[in-house]
């Protein structure tokens, strides 16, 4: 399977979750691949920044091009997890083809809501091409006991794609993680390790 986190808005935690993904599903014995495609580079730093063995292989492929390329690089892989960019809409597209599902990863503002838009389009266009391409938004760095919160599951809603059950809050640990390459279950087994539990258990049961 290959999971595609995408959104064409920055900064909403995409290789937080893509990362913390592919951990959670090679914690299961699978083999998974975890493929960079976002320019900057964020999840190979993280893979860089690790001193450990690694838990998953990360490379990194930010070109339009992924989708004719996928098969070759994934050959031998049960799961594949792309770590998308934001903003650069060729390396989307290609993304986007090239994944089975498309996961959105949304924190609870309103300007994230309205730039939900511009992925969909993509999605949309893509889908043409995929009919069989699935997708779904998940509530990410959502803050516990707000209104916003609560009422972002609302507003998404309204678009013509489902939104995961579970959610994935604001946790000083992620980052803790992120800086030492490590997945947020090998600092310590809580409420952020069972968040991304939820997330990738609600996923398989999506592409089943």
């Amino acid at each position: 399977m290959i999971i595609g986190l995408l959104n064409q808005k920055g900064g909403v935690g995409k290789t937080t979750l893509s990362v913390n993904l592919a951990a959670c599903l090679a914690r299961t014995g699978a083999r998974v691949l975890l493929i960079d495609a976002d320019p900057q580079g964020s999840a190979l730093d993280w893979a860089a920044a690790r001193e450990s063995e690694p838990l998953f292989s990360v490379v990194g492929l930010p070109r339009p091009t992924l989708h004719k390329e996928i098969n070759q690089i994934g050959y031998g892989y049960d799961h594949i997890i792309i770590d998308g960019p934001a903003r650069v809409t060729d390396l989307a597209r290609s993304a986007i083809m090239a994944a089975d599902f498309v996961l959105i990863p949304v924190q609870p503002s309103p300007y994230d809501i309205w730039a939900a838009d511009e992925i969909l389009k993509l999605i949309a266009e893509a889908s043409v091409y995929k009919d069989n391409l699935k997708s779904a938004f998940v509530v990410n760095r959502k803050i516990t006991n707000t209104a916003i919160g609560r009422d972002v599951i609302e507003a998404l809603a309204a678009y013509p794609i489902p939104v995961l059950i579970a959610t994935i809050a604001q946790r000083v640990i992620f980052a803790e993680a992120a800086a030492q390459g490590k997945a947020v279950y090998e600092i310590k087994e809580g409420p952020a390790s069972v968040e991304i539990e939820a997330v990738a258990a609600e996923l398989m049961e999506f592409v089943k």
